[in-house]
């Protein structure tokens, strides 16, 4: 079979098109057929430092066919449609950039036939960051209101219709070519991210933010505080040095800062229940309660410039790479 891998730290241009043996599966694991998998910046902050481990697919997520099963494995049949996250974990002998992946079950949930295999590997890691943020963390709900930084992109789409989904307010940040496509998500209104009155505009459109997600807390914590409700939730998805000014509105407002892992955490000890969370993402995508955006598409073989593009271009949604 053919993968996409990456034998050294580096660029994209480390990464190489390859034919390799076809994994087995082992006990509790399944051998899925890829029909797509789904590009994320963790795959390119991984891909740039070394992996003892080397040379290693590349690729988070995917959707796909199951092919063979696993001694122990009894929920799963050949023929089942699924897909799965947390593949870059150290639970996951390989990546999702390949024509086959052996994946253990528990991060993987069945895949609805409403729901396409693009969509499904669109909305794996994304769609478990997003509910992990906001009904694990932050606990919105009906009449609450929920604040999106990047409601453009990747997480940020799909934290936006999850909201809206479950009765909230919904209110995020993105570049004006993509306003009127995060409003379509399910926004009440959505900003310019680099306007300098932004928290002003934000007060005047919905009031205070319950829930605020952040993928920028060395830039927007301070702005997060701001615009937060007493005893609301702040969520933090990503790295970077989370600067507050100053500490006492803060403080003053009993705010929850919540840091969380937006690649599912490297810690197999620590894995969140990333199967349950897929079952219930799947079953609101199928019921049609919210949309998942996929930019574009690249072949396989051009795995590199899937990679460029996440890291390097502004995209609506999702970049997938198809077998």
């Amino acid at each position: 079979m053919y993968a996409v891998r990456h034998h050294e730290a580096g660029g994209p241009e480390v990464l190489r098109y390859e034919s390799i043996d076809r994994p087995e599966p082992g006990p509790g694991e399944v051998l899925v057929e890829v029909r797509a998998a789904s590009v994320n910046p963790v795959d390119a902050k991984l891909r740039a430092v070394r992996d003892p481990d080397s040379p290693k697919t590349t690729g988070s997520d995917l959707a796909g066919v199951v092919a063979a099963v696993g001694q122990g494995v009894s929920a799963h049949a050949v023929g089942d449609r699924v897909f799965a996250t947390g593949l870059h974990s150290d639970r996951f002998r390989g990546g999702s950039f390949a024509e086959y992946a052996a994946v253990p079950t528990d991060l993987l949930a069945a895949l609805p036939d409403a729901v396409s295999f693009e969509d499904g590997a669109a909305l794996a890691l994304v769609g478990v960051t997003a509910w992990r943020a906001f009904v694990t963390h932050a606990g919105v709900s009906p009449g609450t209101t929920a604040f999106v930084h990047g409601a453009n992109g990747g997480v940020g789409h799909v934290a936006v219709g999850l909201a809206d989904a479950m009765g909230a307010s919904v209110v995020g940040t993105a570049r004006p070519t993509y306003h009127d496509d995060v409003r379509a998500l399910g926004a009440d209104a959505v900003f310019d991210y680099g306007r300098e009155d932004l928290s002003e505009a934000v007060e005047d459109a919905v009031g205070d933010a319950d829930a605020v997600l952040d993928h920028m807390p060395e830039t927007y914590l301070g702005f997060d505080v701001d615009v937060a409700a007493f005893g609301g939730s702040v969520v933090v998805i990503a790295d970077g040095a989370p600067t507050v000014p100053d500490t006492l509105p803060a403080r003053s407002k009993e705010l929850a800062v919540q840091f969380m892992s937006m690649s599912n955490l490297i810690d197999h000890s620590d894995l969140p229940d990333v199967g349950p969370i897929l079952e219930r993402l799947a079953a609101a995508k199928a019921d049609g309660r919210f949309e998942v955006l996929i930019d574009r598409s690249y072949p396989l073989e051009e795995g590199a410039d899937a990679h460029r593009a996440v890291m390097d271009e502004s995209v609506l949604g999702k970049i997938l790479v198809v077998p």
